[in-house]
């Protein structure tokens, strides 16, 4: 499974995954992570009814960390590969791998345009 902490020291597979240095992810990173809090829809006003699970239960996300989202949606961006596929890279199913490019697409975009930047996106 693909994961930045292990990619980024591996620079020539890094730049050959996402097509920019690991210096320029660096650079991306803060922003990126201020427009995905940004993006997070508020949540719902309480209900009285008792919470079914506690608090910090439920499945863990295998994109645990901003770095990680970032890295996940760069490299499908640049290789634009089968949701399958990309999904088999990082251990996602394919219906996992839909929700994150949707979820992560706008981010970037707006990321990228926050910092002057242009994204083509292939869809």
């Amino acid at each position: 499974m693909l994961q930045y902490l292990e990619l980024k020291e591996k620079p020539r597979e890094f730049l050959a995954a996402t097509g920019i240095t690991d210096e320029e992810f660096q650079a991306i990173l803060p922003t990126f992570e201020k427009c995905y809090q940004l993006s997070i829809p508020p949540k719902p006003k309480p209900t009285r009814q008792k919470k079914q699970r506690a608090g910090g239960g439920g499945r863990k996300s295998k994109l645990a960390t901003l770095s990680d989202k970032l890295l996940f949606i760069l490299i499908y961006q640049k290789t634009f590969q089968l949701q399958t596929m990309h999904g088999l890279q990082f251990g996602l199913s394919q219906g996992r791998v839909n929700y994150w490019v949707h979820r992560l697409l706008p981010v970037l975009q707006m990321s990228l345009d926050e910092l002057g930047m242009k994204l083509e996106i292939l869809e």
